[in-house]
């Protein structure tokens, strides 16, 4: 007895584990951004490959180095998708690792190609990183040659205006730069080989020229940057590029002919600071195939020749189109025409109001709108941008506080910008008496970022002793969608009809960003997107849209939607949500014109 009594009682203690937890409590848990990732751990352990995946990805996005050991044992997962996570989920949460003996141990070319990625984008990777990734570049593997290139374009996009890369690196690029492979992986390797030589200043003539001939219109458009010369191609993206260095008049005036209307845009906005033969900005700005050229023009020759800019630009400030309007402004601020951009700062139009902006008297009259970016607009009107250090005028003051607690009444989170805004500019005031009880609710704000600005200020105002802490500290993310919703939306298309151009079938990543997806789907799904523009369009970059107010800062949805973010690339044609830092997306989305790999991880 005695001793079967001692053989109990030696025994280690027993220690409990949660239970493996299902889908939906992983995804319960990455939304609720926790300090307690026991239900994550757990996940990790599960014998369901799918739900370790999307456990380790969830810790990765949390992005806190300290909790890279909760990711280390789905290091050697024999699943290689879930390694392939583990590696990115080190990445998100800028973790250091020892890369060479991972590399040593790991045999599939993907996850190969995840880890050189890794090294390159991780800003604790030690300084033998550049030379671990240029022998990734000799691999046999394509996949690994890949992400050893996109390593590459990360580390010297950083890290190039301080260290030029080795000569090695730089030849083992240019020979990445013409890899034989024509699968898509290839073409993407010989990308971001030319992107990171074009970060490093490289401008091999030999590379660019043979780049120039490559069948992936997205490589040749990195080849003309390098190259820096005029070429004619089939894509229009191509195109574009070139025509920054088109050099003569008449390659910019041939060019206002192009069939593609980005290109006859760049080549009109070019004209405006040439002294070339103003004949095709005259006949453009007169009988344009659409109201953008006919505006570009207008902008154009009011550079060009003043006077006969002058009648057409009152023209374009009668404009239906609103968006034209805006140019009206800019063209009459060339010119210096005030009745103009007196008529238009006072436009039904909150942008073009924005734009014609000239004194405080309209600043004053923004303070009072709806529209985040004219409220912002206004402010850097009254306080200067940067903010000045003088003292506002005390009507100005009681005037932003007001705008503020307008805003703040509301509930809606993210009218976050335009009260940043307006309490920097309070920031800079001398008159506590009058500022310090406004701002003492604004302690418990339901936006962490205004409550923690409130409390500076106040604490600014009475020194050490009399400083007080934010009440809010953390942002309470709003509720799940239905697990019931999410479930319906798998293997789901979207279609967006834009008038006048036609329809997109969207696919939906359900597996990929779960909470976008829903939150998409429901505002769609409620008419919330109907009727709404694209108000930003930058030609070889993105088009975004999706904003009431048709601008950066106005907002669809009243709450933040966190980052989902992982290995998806944001690759050309792909759909992204917009956001203006960590977690701050709010319904607005973007799509890719070009293969926008330097967004990935990030948006």
């Amino acid at each position: 007895m005695w001793l079967l009594l001692s053989a109990v009682l030696l025994q280690p203690p027993t220690t409990s584990r949660p239970a493996v937890p299902t889908e939906w409590q992983i995804i319960q848990a990455e939304h609720g951004r926790p300090d307690d990732i026991s239900v994550l751990a757990a996940g990790t352990r599960s014998p369901d490959v799918r739900l370790q995946r999307l456990a380790v990805r969830a810790i990765g996005r949390l992005e806190r180095p300290e909790l890279a050991s909760a990711v280390e044992l789905s290091l050697r997962a024999p699943d290689p998708l879930v390694r392939m996570e583990a590696v990115n989920a080190l990445g998100q949460m800028n973790a250091p690792y020892a890369w060479g003996s991972l590399l040593t141990n790991e045999r599939d070319g993907r996850v190969r190609g995840v880890v050189y990625e890794t090294v390159g984008r991780v800003r604790s990777t030690p300084d033998s990183a550049e030379a671990l990734l240029t022998r990734g570049l000799g691999e046999s593997s394509v996949d690994a040659r890949a992400g050893a290139a996109r390593g590459l374009e990360s580390l010297i996009r950083r890290t190039g205006r301080t260290a030029r890369p080795v000569e090695a690196t730089v030849l083992a690029l240019r020979r990445a730069a013409l890899d034989a492979s024509r699968e898509p992986i290839g073409v993407e390797l010989r990308e971001n080989a030319l992107l990171a030589l074009a970060a490093a200043g490289d401008r091999d003539s030999a590379t660019a020229n043979a780049a120039l001939r490559d069948p992936s219109e997205q490589v040749r458009r990195v080849a003309v940057s390098i190259a820096r010369r005029f070429v004619d191609d089939p894509s229009y993206i191509v195109r574009l590029q070139a025509l920054r260095y088109a050099g003569s008049c008449e390659r910019l005036i041939a060019a206002t002919a192009d069939r593609e209307e980005h290109v006859v845009l760049a080549a009109i906005d070019s004209l405006g600071g040439r002294a070339c033969d103003r004949s095709a900005l005259t006949r453009l700005s007169d009988a344009g195939r659409t109201w953008r050229m006919a505006a570009h023009a207008i902008v154009s020759l009011a550079k060009q020749a003043p006077d006969s800019a002058r009648a057409r630009v009152v023209r374009l400030a009668r404009s239906p189109v609103w968006q034209a309007r805006t140019y009206a402004v800019a063209a009459a601020r060339v010119l210096g025409d005030s009745a103009t951009l007196a008529t238009l700062a006072r436009d039904r139009e909150p942008n073009v109001a924005i734009a014609a902006m000239r004194n405080q008297d309209d600043a004053m009259r923004a303070l009072g709108s709806n529209h985040a970016g004219l409220i912002m607009a206004g402010v850097d009107q009254l306080a200067g941008n940067p903010v000045r250090t003088t003292a506002l005028p005390a009507p100005v003051i009681d005037a932003m506080l007001t705008t503020l607690d307008r805003l703040s009444a509301t509930g809606r989170v993210t009218v976050r910008d335009p009260r940043e805004k307006i309490l920097t500019a309070l920031a800079k005031q001398t008159d506590s008496t009058r500022i310090i009880p406004r701002l003492r609710a604004r302690l418990s704000d339901p936006d962490p970022v205004v409550a923690a600005a409130a409390a500076a200020i106040i604490s600014a105002f009475r020194g050490p002793s009399g400083a007080v802490s934010p009440a809010t500290r953390k942002y309470t993310p709003p509720p799940l969608p239905s697990q019931a919703f999410v479930r319906a939306l798998r293997g789901a298309t979207a279609e967006l009809r834009v008038r006048g151009i036609g329809t997109v079938t969207m696919q939906l990543l359900t597996d990929d960003a779960t909470v976008t997806v829903a939150t998409f789907a429901a505002l769609a799904d409620s008419g919330r997107f109907n009727g709404l523009t694209f108000h930003r369009i930058v030609p070889n970059f993105v088009v975004q849209g999706a904003s009431p107010g048709a601008d950066e800062y106005d907002a669809l949805t009243t709450w933040f939607m966190r980052d989902e973010l992982g290995l998806t690339r944001n690759s050309r044609g792909t759909f992204g949500t917009s956001t203006r830092g960590r977690d701050t997306g709010d319904g607005q989305i973007f799509i890719n014109l070009i293969d926008n790999f330097r967004l990935d991880h990030d948006y």
